[in-house]
């Protein structure tokens, strides 16, 4: 029997999972549009005519400490006992970024068509919760 690979380790967590697909399950019903991908990553975003957008970004490279870094006014929160970060979004809105692995997060974007970045980080909030029991459990 070969031995394991370190290439389980460089393995992407999110295989499988596509970030269009996630968004319009947890938006079904809402009135959104359904979701765009506008680059090769795994991100999508969805939009709500008169309300805002949602976004969701799979990231099987970066972890929370890279969020960190690129990122300013961080504050640490937790979704559902994940570790998780939230940050303003410099155009306007929230983002909340739950750890997967030491090398792997979620985003969830909100923008509010009202530009009321409290309640998009509210909204952020909830919006995570829903999607964190689909996200993989990594050991």
């Amino acid at each position: 029997m070969p031995a394991p690979t370190s290439s389980a380790a460089n393995a992407d967590v999110f295989a499988g999972l596509n970030a269009c697909q996630v968004l319009d399950q947890l938006t079904a019903g809402e009135g959104f549009n359904p979701g765009e991908n506008k680059s090769r990553r795994n991100e999508c975003g969805a939009t709500k005519p008169e309300f805002g957008t949602y976004g969701l970004a799979l990231d099987p490279v970066q972890g929370l400490r890279e969020f960190v870094e690129n990122s300013e006014g961080v504050v640490e929160t937790s979704v559902n006992g994940r570790n998780a970060l939230q940050a303003p979004i410099p155009l306007g809105g929230c983002a909340i970024v739950i750890e997967v692995s030491s090398h792997a997060r979620a985003m969830v974007q909100v923008s509010l068509s009202s530009n009321d970045d409290q309640q998009a980080c509210v909204d952020a909030q909830a919006f995570a919760e829903k999607l964190e029991p689909l996200l993989p459990k990594v050991p």
